[in-house]
């Protein structure tokens, strides 16, 4: 049943109405990254139940809401909007309309400018909903087989050739999993700073994620170098660089300063897995290594065991 339920309807599970419907709500929506089936059941129902859809491309949008015969009005939103737009759809939320918000692909505000319409909102007192779903970050990060317990994502590196170099720069101090994104049109200037700053690190570079075209590909910096300068590439890019390998490049200062925070977390009455959870996450350090260095305290202090 494809039921369009009124803009005065309760929406169920979703934000409770103010009375007599002073406000509207904003729903942050997101969208396939790739394959069109990559949506939500929620997604769906809410883009239906929506008065309004501000889409950062309605081209892109528009052939979402086709595939799955939604009607809803869209209007134009995208980071060349002027500010009288932001104030327009602001004002309509105060009205009492529900707009959902979308990017042309996964959820708005990364690295789109949907963070200054949910600003708007924000400080209007507007409810704001987020409808959660695919998100290119992710979908990286979990076929990267890193320890991404800890990671940080820094979007996409910038133009400028100073800009450029301090961002690398500070990318090697860095001791978490990092994800960016890049064009294809400076992939291969990225991959080079990248071999600079960080020549032994490991890479996963995805391509057009859950589209016909996917491409994955995990190695090196220097190899993924070659690789992607054999053929030209199509289609916007996840990177996921690994973090360091304490377990092959962890020196004696490394392995004292773990021993002693090891050591102070069992005397304050830790078990040592406790411990060894709590040392791993404070330094992004390899959970084995810590296990390791923890295993052999243990046998130190207790030498008959």
């Amino acid at each position: 049943m494809n039921e369009r339920m009124s803009p005065l309807t309760k929406p169920a599970n979703d934000t409770k109405p103010h009375p007599e419907n002073e406000r509207g709500v904003l729903w942050v929506v997101a969208t396939p990254i790739g394959n069109l089936e990559d949506i939500t059941l929620r997604a769906l129902r809410v883009l239906r139940e929506a008065d309004l859809i501000a889409a950062e491309d309605t081209r892109v949008t528009r052939k979402l809401l086709s595939h799955y015969d939604i009607h809803t009005p869209l209007i134009s939103y995208h980071e060349h909007s002027s500010r009288s737009k932001v104030d327009r759809l602001r004002d309509l939320l105060l009205q009492g309309r529900r707009i959902a918000l979308v990017t042309d692909a996964g959820t708005p505000g990364i690295s789109d400018p949907g963070v200054e319409l949910v600003k708007a909102a924000f400080c209007a007192g507007v409810p704001i909903s987020p409808i959660p779903g695919a998100s290119a970050i992710i979908a990286a990060l979990s076929v990267s087989s890193f320890d991404w317990s800890r990671f940080t994502f820094d979007g996409f590196p910038p133009r400028g050739r100073s800009d450029r170099w301090e961002f690398f720069r500070e990318l090697a101090n860095d001791k978490r999993a990092i994800v960016l994104f890049e064009s294809p049109e400076r992939i291969l200037s990225t991959l080079d700073q990248l071999e600079k700053e960080l020549p032994d690190r490991k890479i996963v570079v995805t391509r057009e994620l859950t589209k016909y075209h996917e491409e994955v590909f995990s190695g090196t910096i220097k190899e993924a170098r070659t690789k992607f300068s054999t053929a030209p590439t199509k289609g916007e890019l996840t990177l996921v660089i690994a973090p360091p390998d304490l377990d092959q490049k962890s020196t004696e200062a490394d392995t004292a300063l773990i021993s002693r925070l090891v050591q102070e977390q069992l005397q304050a009455g830790m078990t040592m897995r406790d411990a060894v959870n709590w040392v791993s996450s404070q330094l992004s350090a390899s959970r084995s290594l810590v296990y390791r260095i923890g295993l052999s305290l243990n046998q130190e202090n207790n030498p008959t065991k």
